[in-house]
């Protein structure tokens, strides 16, 4: 879809009336998203390579088409309406845009009237680990839709400046990622970076320096747009505080804001990326390893360590950052630490990585405060409320030593669903007990034990069929905006199987080269980068297990005749597009995007 499609004039106030909504819902079934997709992608690219040549004025020009395209407007919206978990919070406006009609007219809007000024956020507290709260800022919808086109016209610049190891809400990258960097330095016999600076930052996106931040974006064309939603302020309990520094957590454009603050922090801390193998084994510099504002430094001794944290706190004062010293500390590798809910530590020769004891204690309370509050639910409803906390843990963990915390949860599990079923059946016997919800009803395993609905016939996941499937590491600076390694993200995708599949939705989605038939489009969407934490594993397993059909698509043919095709998978929103339209709209037959 050309990015001069025409549109009609949206309404300017108030709600739309019933024309004008099935309109707009019309609209926004017609909109061709492979080929807007496409267009945004072919613009992110060259805007990637103006940057790697260094060609200012060019990355300019390009970031203003990138500004000015319909394309990513429309991509923007269906990212922050549609696919974004935060898709149901609302800002302090309350407005939401969750049917087709409010999309549509929505995209209408931004089109006819770009650039609105900035709404204050709505700040919300989320509940921390150590037991205090973190502050959120929730923008308005609007907002967040335009926060998103200037993400896609600001990031790929950055992208090809942004340092190897720095893995943090980068397209392509995850805590995965850094996890694996990590075990790359300090595995083995011979590995002599053995002291860590385990560090954190206080605050970070809430101490932003704003004219710091604005140097570093330079002569960006949406930098007056930035600097608004930055100062627009904070709206409490009805009570409206203005913002001289940070950025809302909630925004979607904060975290790349974070990493451009940051950015060059691994040149200060002395970590060396350049150079051959052996120039870097020899020089054996301080490894610098970043997640956002959580990062590891491996030394080789701990005044080298203690060194590296004074270069560091000077290098963040100007940007209005500091050190979290409740957090940062020098340890060695005998002794361990926890980085990303992850515990690093050596055994004598040999190095393991496990799921920390704070992480393991933290899903075990959910798992009971879960069957607690459902102690009187129907049975189908615990297997639906555990099932995507288990396999989104067990996702997140399968990448280290995992098997027997894995085992170890299983019968956490299994001993308190058993708690649940002798509780909500007292008077029964343990045998009648055990043939209502026991059963072997995994097809593909020989467990007895496995917790089951027999009526529905859904049962319950165990973490150890989660098989244990080491990271692949990114290479270096590789991007996914880099147009000549778009054979290499490919082959990195096709490699990684996906963690739920069974074996004939797997023969399907490989049928289909996994793209939905109707859009062109990737079967299994989302943001820019995979889930980065259990929280979103487990909101990732339980938003597409609803977000993707199987369905037999019945096709028009030139005579005016119908046909059933073969089964094929398709997302859930493409189904109701598919039948939104008229039988004279629906597809002739059905395609791939990719060759």
């Amino acid at each position: 879809m050309p990015d001069e499609v025409q549109t009609t004039t949206a309404e300017n106030a108030g709600a739309p009336s019933g024309n004008q909504a099935l309109d707009d819902a019309r609209y926004w079934h017609s909109i061709n998203w492979a080929q807007a997709e496409r267009n945004v992608r072919r613009l992110r690219h060259r805007i990637f390579k103006a940057s790697q040549e260094g060609d200012l004025k060019k990355v300019r020009n390009l970031q203003k088409l990138m500004l000015r395209s319909r394309s990513n407007t429309l991509t923007s919206v269906k990212s922050v309406t549609q696919r974004s978990l935060g898709r149901r919070t609302p800002g302090v406006d309350g407005e939401l845009a969750l049917r087709p009609q409010d999309r549509g007219r929505l995209a209408r809007t931004l089109a006819e009237q770009p650039g609105p000024a900035a709404r204050p956020v709505r700040r919300v507290h989320i509940p921390k680990a150590n037991g205090t709260t973190r502050p959120l800022g929730i923008p308005v919808i609007r907002d967040r839709v335009q926060q998103a086109r200037v993400k896609n016209a600001l990031e790929p610049e950055w992208e090809a400046r942004f340092e190897g190891r720095s893995y943090g809400f980068r397209p392509g990258r995850s805590c995965h990622d850094a996890i694996a960097a990590m075990y790359n330095f300090t595995a083995g016999k011979k590995a002599r970076r053995r002291w860590a600076l385990d560090a954190d930052l206080t605050s970070a996106f809430d101490r932003i320096n704003h004219d710091r931040l604005m140097e570093a974006l330079g002569g960006f064309p949406a930098a007056a747009e930035i600097r608004r939603w930055l100062k627009a302020g904070v709206l409490e309990h009805g009570r409206f505080a203005p913002t001289d520094e940070g950025a809302p957590q909630g925004g979607v454009i904060s975290p790349l804001l974070l990493n451009i603050v940051l950015h060059g922090m691994g040149t200060a801390a002395g970590d060396i990326e350049d150079g051959t193998v052996r120039q870097r084994w020899v020089a054996c510099a301080p490894a610098f390893i970043r997640y956002a504002d959580d990062f590891v430094v491996l030394c080789t001794t701990k005044e080298e360590a203690e060194q590296v944290k004074e270069r560091l706190a000077i290098w963040l004062e100007p940007k209005g950052l500091a050190f979290n010293e409740e957090k940062t500390r020098i340890v060695h590798l005998d002794e361990g630490f926890d980085f990303l809910g992850f515990n690093v530590r050596r055994y004598g020769d040999k190095l393991m990585i496990k799921p920390s004891k704070a992480a393991i204690q933290k899903v075990k309370d959910k798992i009971r405060d879960t069957v607690k509050r459902l102690r009187t639910a129907p049975c189908d409803d615990v297997i639906r409320s555990l099932n995507p906390l288990i396999k989104g843990w067990s996702t997140y963990y399968r990448g280290v030593v995992s098997t027997e915390t894995f085992t170890t949860l299983d019968h956490y599990v299994h001993y308190r669903m058993y708690r649940w079923a002798r509780r909500k059946h007292s008077s029964k016997s343990v045998a009648w007990t055990r043939a209502r919800y026991y059963g072997c009803s995994n097809p593909a395993r020989q467990d007895k034990w496995v917790f089951t609905d027999k009526e529905t016939g859904r049962y319950l996941y165990r973490f150890a069929w989660t098989h244990i499937e080491r990271h692949a590491l990114v290479k270096g600076r590789a991007s996914k905006d880099d147009p000549e390694l778009e054979g290499y993200w490919k082959a990195r995708v096709r490699k990684r199987k996906h963690p739920e599949a069974d074996k004939h939705n797997l023969a399907l989605a490989a049928k289909q080269k996994g793209l939905c038939p109707l859009c062109g489009l990737d079967l299994i969407a989302g943001a820019g980068y995979e889930p980065e934490s259990v929280r979103e594993w487990a909101a990732w397993f339980w938003a597409n297990s609803r977000t993707i059909r199987k369905h037999h698509l019945v096709l028009a043919s030139e005579d005016g005749s119908r046909t059933t095709a073969d089964p094929m998978l398709i997302h859930s929103e493409c189904h109701r597009q598919h039948h939104a339209r008229s039988a004279s709209e629906r597809p002739r037959e059905t395609h791939h995007a990719r060759p």
